[in-house]
């Protein structure tokens, strides 16, 4: 029998979708945030949160978040996180029935959602001697929120930044171009441009945010918090992503882009790559970085900071017959359905391998 969509106003009178049919809206109890990107809204997730009600009916609480629109996305990824986490937190005390957690999240709200695990993460319970108790089995990892973490899926999100070799393709990777881009980001961008092309450190002798980011730092475990979810998930762009490359969204070097031919699946005809990547595989036969803020090294750090997870890693394609292939950053995550309706693949492709 086909059910519609039901939605509620969430935390800030917004339209939230959560659930397939009103009168079960209870069995709900795994939350899903979604995550838009810089400049971007809730309106951005609307299609791919409504499929995920359609077909996974009364098993999840999809909340889009409405704490980062628009300019605030400007404020820095750490303010970002920072409203991210409260604003999960205040859900969760407003829902007490849901008990898992997963993140889905877009361009640079990828990078907010790892702010905000780090601030959310709570440690598992132990006795006196460091033991584990017997209720918090499930919670071995520790939760997020209280909750347990299940997915954690970022699109075309710049995990290594937007510094160089390619990671904003428009700059179509000349070094003189990156350098200017780099010096005048926080004029266009503000503190989040300061984040993404990793020019902030200049305060209190902090190194960069992002390179913060790849273990727990100070009272936020951001490796702590991204360990604990059940899968770690990259999709990214190929090619014609012109605003998030294809290394930094998948957070692989240079040498390990793989080799991809067009897709046969009929069901996902976009996707053209698939493949797991262990933790301890990562980083294998790389050399440690020295201390110096070479651009090759500071990406090396971040690649081989965030390889200490596990990654599913999914490689997107709208090379040959998409007409809208020049906004690939769009259409893989299908912000308008109206528009970028050839991504919907994609979106498919997310909740049928989406843990519940």
């Amino acid at each position: 029998m086909e059910t519609g969509v039901s939605s509620s106003k969430s935390i800030d009178g917004e339209e939230d979708v959560f659930s397939s049919k009103q009168s079960d809206v209870s069995s709900a109890d795994h939350l899903v945030v979604m995550v838009h990107g810089i400049m971007g809204s809730t309106a951005n997730w609307k299609f791919a949160a409504e499929q995920f009600v359609r077909m996974l009916p009364d098993k999840v609480y999809v909340h889009r978040s409405e704490k980062n629109m628009a300019m605030l996305t400007l404020d820095g990824v750490d303010v970002m996180g920072e409203r991210l986490a409260e604003e999960v937190f205040e859900l969760i005390k407003q829902k007490p029935n849901l008990r898992k957690i997963s993140f889905v999240a877009h361009s640079l709200g990828g990078l907010a959602a790892r702010y905000a695990i780090g601030k959310l993460y709570k440690p598992p319970k132990t006795d006196s001697e460091g033991n584990l108790l017997a209720d918090a089995a499930e919670e071995s990892k520790g939760t997020i929120g209280g909750l347990v973490p299940i997915n954690f899926i970022t699109v075309a999100t710049p995990h290594l930044g937007s510094r160089g070799n390619n990671q904003v393709p428009f700059l179509f990777g000349v070094t003189a171009l990156e350098k200017v881009a780099a010096g005048v980001s926080h004029l266009i961008f503000k503190r989040t441009g300061r984040h993404l092309f990793l020019t902030d450190d200049d305060n209190d002798g902090k190194p960069p945010l992002l390179k913060r980011m790849v273990e727990d730092h100070e009272d936020c475990y951001f490796m702590s918090g991204l360990r604990s979810f059940k899968r770690r998930v990259a999709y990214s762009n190929v090619g014609y992503d012109h605003i998030v490359g294809w290394r930094t969204a998948s957070i692989r070097r240079a040498v390990e882009l793989p080799k991809w031919e067009d897709s046969v699946n009929k069901k996902y005809p976009h996707v053209v790559h698939e493949e797991f990547i262990k933790a301890c595989d990562a980083g294998r036969d790389y050399p440690i970085p020295v201390e110096d803020d070479s651009l090759e090294n500071v990406e090396e750090e971040l690649v081989t900071g965030l390889s200490r997870v596990s990654w599913e890693k999914v490689d997107v394609s709208f090379h040959s017959s998409s007409i809208l292939r020049f906004a690939a950053h769009s259409v893989i995550q299908v912000k308008d359905e109206n528009i970028h309706s050839e991504g919907a693949d994609v979106i498919q492709h997310i909740i049928d391998h989406f843990h519940v």
